[in-house]
C-alpha cells in the first residue's frame, strides 16, 4: 500500500477518535465517569459496537485518552501562566498566584475533565503508567517558585519529608531539577522546591476541587477570593517574596 493510501485512513482514523473522545467528554459533562458508554457513544455516531471497538480497545482505552488529554491541557495552561510569569520583574509570590489562578480557570472552566483526573477514582480502572508524567508536568513550574523560599516552622516537618524522599527516589530529583533552575548550588532548595509544590497542589485541589465539585454553592463566597487567600498563606508560609 503506498504513502497516498495510507494517509488518508490515518486521518480518517484519528478525526473518527477525536469525534468518539468529544462524544464521550459530553458523556461525562451530563453525568460523569458512570454515564460513559460505549454502545451509546456508537449509536451516538451511527457506528455498530463492533466498529468503535476498531479505534478503541473498550472503556479503559477511551480513559486512558481522555485522562492523557486533559493533563497536557492542564500542563499546557499552566506553562502559558509560566511564560508569562516569569520574568525578572514577577516575583515568586506573584508567580504563584498567576499559576493558581491559572489552574484555577482550566479547572473551572472543564470540570468534568477536572474531576476526571483529580476526583474520586474510577472503581477497577488503572491509569497508565505515563499518567505520572503528565501530572509531574502539571506541577513541575510550581517548584522553581518555592527554591528560593525560607519554610517557617510550620512547613519545616514536609520539607524535611521531601528532603529524605529526594534522596531515596532519584527519579524524583531528575524531575525537581529539570524545573527548579533556581535551585541551583543549593542542595536544600530541592527539598523546599518539592516540599511547596506539594503543598501547593494539596492547596489547589482542595479549594479548586470543592469548587469544580460544586461545593461552593450558596456558601457566600467566591472561589477565586478563597484561593487568593490560600494562595497568600502558603506564600507566606514560605516567605515569599
Amino acid at each position: 500500500m503506498t504513502e497516498s493510501q495510507q494517509g488518508p485512513r490515518a486521518r480518517y482514523r484519528e478525526q473518527t477518535r477525536a469525534e468518539i473522545k468529544e462524544a464521550a467528554l459530553r458523556q461525562l459533562a451530563d453525568g460523569g465517569v458512570a454515564a460513559l458508554a460505549l454502545t451509546r457513544i456508537a449509536k451516538d455516531m451511527g457506528l455498530s459496537g463492533p466498529a468503535l471497538y476498531r479505534y478503541f480497545a473498550g472503556r479503559d482505552d477511551l480513559l486512558n485518552a481522555l485522562i492523557r488529554d486533559a493533563y497536557d491541557d492542564a500542563a499546557t495552561a499552566i506553562g502559558v501562566a509560566a511564560a508569562g510569569s516569569g520574568a525578572a520583574a514577577h516575583g515568586p509570590r506573584a508567580r504563584l498566584h498567576a499559576l493558581a489562578a491559572a489552574y484555577r480557570v482550566w479547572a473551572i472552566g472543564e470540570p468534568h475533565r477536572y474531576l476526571l483526573i483529580q476526583g474520586s477514582p474510577v472503581p477497577g480502572y488503572v491509569a497508565p503508567a505515563d499518567t505520572l508524567e503528565r501530572a509531574r508536568a502539571v506541577l513541575g513550574p510550581f517548584l522553581p517558585v518555592f527554591a528560593g523560599g525560607v519554610p517557617g516552622a510550620g512547613v519545616a516537618p514536609v520539607v524535611a519529608q521531601m528532603d529524605a524522599w529526594l534522596t531515596a527516589d532519584t527519579a524524583v530529583g531528575d524531575w525537581v531539577a529539570e524545573y527548579a533552575v533556581e535551585a541551583a548550588g543549593d542542595p536544600a532548595a530541592s527539598a523546599r522546591a518539592l516540599a511547596g509544590a506539594l503543598l501547593a497542589w494539596a492547596q489547589l485541589h482542595g479549594a479548586v476541587g470543592l469548587e469544580a465539585a460544586g461545593q461552593f454553592a450558596g456558601m457566600g463566597h467566591e472561589g477565586g477570593a478563597l484561593l487568593v487567600a490560600q494562595t497568600d498563606m502558603l506564600a507566606d508560609a514560605f516567605a515569599l517574596a
